[in-house]
């Protein structure tokens, strides 16, 4: 049976009693934006509430060290699913976007020295990319960008010439996005890892969109550093990941100080803990943290590469479904090998907002707009893009049901033209 089907049963918003549950016939096509929540995760945020609801690292009673163990199991299961070395390696934070600003104030903030470089790419989320705009401008650094292929969807780099690429322009650091949010293109870290430590820099991997949806191993992608957002991976809202190899972290000063990230306190002076603790100032987000790492013993459990094989299979599908649409076209790479179980496409004469809005009525759910994605979609000049996203409890009637509305909607406009390949 498909994977889709037989994981729905576990996600209660399918399956919601009452005058406010959603019709059975709902589609959602969004996940890239954030998943819903299986009953495993729901079930281990409420244990936390109801059972042992107390403070982590502090109390010597049963209800905190209870709760500090299973705050430390999640770091644990966080480091296993990512083949990081060391749970220490592991550091909770809001969200993928709150990694990269730790990482722009305690990390370039003070290793970088004014006119070193920064690379990143044309189709960063905003997240990968203002915040580095932001501290070049409080030190003098140079931002470059890797371009994309507006045809292929894909980066457009010489990896014979790399190495020369980042000497001559003194870059440090380099910043990419692993999957596009928009492109769904699998951008190959490794290389670009191996040849940027040959040239003496420094990389960072946004991985929101890969973690969830693909096998990552830290060590083998050659990052030096990666975040994640828990609740794009089944997790809740409010937790994510910045990972660091330990040695780095080690040597960066905190991005937030006052309890919890303490060693010792005098009047005039403080020392910090180690990392992790060290960048965990306050309380931190106990339920969500346990909630993550429910989520990744429930990704564990279906495995990573059967969750990647499902949504090839549910990629390759709706690229095939979505030829019959007039006037459509799909941005980001034709090979399924290259991409996610992302696909963002327009419409000839149709505004994506009208797509959007259109696809609601008919109970479909996708994204609309530049996707936090603005000098992506301006390459390409248009001012947005329709997205559908997959994730384990999608099936290929989701797409039938998309492609249908997509068919009535391109007949009402009286949309002509054959569909358009990228």
């Amino acid at each position: 049976m498909e994977l889709g089907k037989v994981i729905r049963k576990n996600f209660p918003i399918f399956g919601r009693a009452g005058a406010d549950a959603p019709a059975p016939d709902l589609v959602y096509l969004d996940s890239a934006a954030t998943s819903l929540k299986p009953r495993a995760v729901i079930d281990a945020i409420r244990r936390y509430y109801e059972k042992y609801s107390a403070n982590v690292h502090r109390g010597v009673y049963l209800w905190s060290e209870q709760a500090s163990a299973e705050y430390e199991k999640a770091r644990e299961s966080i480091a296993r699913l990512i083949g990081a070395a060391r749970k220490e390696e592991i550091v909770f934070v809001r969200n993928a976007t709150e990694a990269l600003n730790l990482l722009a104030a305690s990390w370039a903030g003070i290793f970088l020295r004014e006119g070193e470089g920064i690379l990143l790419s044309e189709m960063e989320h905003h997240a990968n990319l203002v915040p580095w705009q932001e501290i070049s401008r409080k030190k003098n650094l140079r931002l470059f960008f890797l371009p994309f292929d507006g045809e292929k969807g894909e980066l457009a780099w010489e990896p014979d010439t790399f190495v020369r690429f980042l000497k001559e322009r003194n870059i440090r650091l380099i910043s990419l996005v692993h999957i596009s949010n928009v492109f769904g293109t699998i951008n190959p870290i490794a290389d670009i890892a191996a040849l940027a430590h040959e040239a003496g820099a420094t990389v960072i991997v946004d991985a929101a969109q890969s973690v969830p949806h693909i096998p990552v191993n830290v060590q083998e992608l050659g990052a030096d550093f990666a975040v994640f957002s828990g609740h794009k991976m089944l997790g809740p809202t409010g937790i994510g990941v910045l990972w660091g190899r330990y040695e780095l972290l080690g040597k960066m000063p905190p991005y937030q100080t006052g309890g919890e990230m303490i060693q010792d306190v005098m009047l005039d002076r403080a020392t910090y803990q180690d990392p992790p603790l060290r960048f965990e100032a306050g309380t931190p987000h106990i339920a969500g943290a346990i909630g993550l790492g429910a989520a990744v013993e429930y990704l564990e459990s279906i495995g990573m590469e059967n969750i990647r094989n499902h949504e090839k299979d549910l990629l390759a599908y709706a690229r095939e479904q979505l030829s019959i649409i007039p006037g459509m076209r799909i941005l980001g790479p034709e090979d399924i090998e290259k991409r996610s179980g992302v696909i963002a496409f327009t419409i000839d004469g149709i505004h994506p907002h009208d797509v959007g809005s259109f696809l609601d009525e008919q109970g479909i759910m996708i994204r609309v707009g530049d996707h936090c994605a603005k000098p992506l979609h301006k390459k390409l000049k248009i001012p947005a893009s329709c997205r559908m996203s997959f994730y384990i409890y999608n099936t290929r009637e989701d797409i039938d049901a998309a492609v249908a509305a997509l068919a009535s909607m391109a007949r009402m406009f009286e949309v002509s033209g054959a569909p358009k390949k990228v």
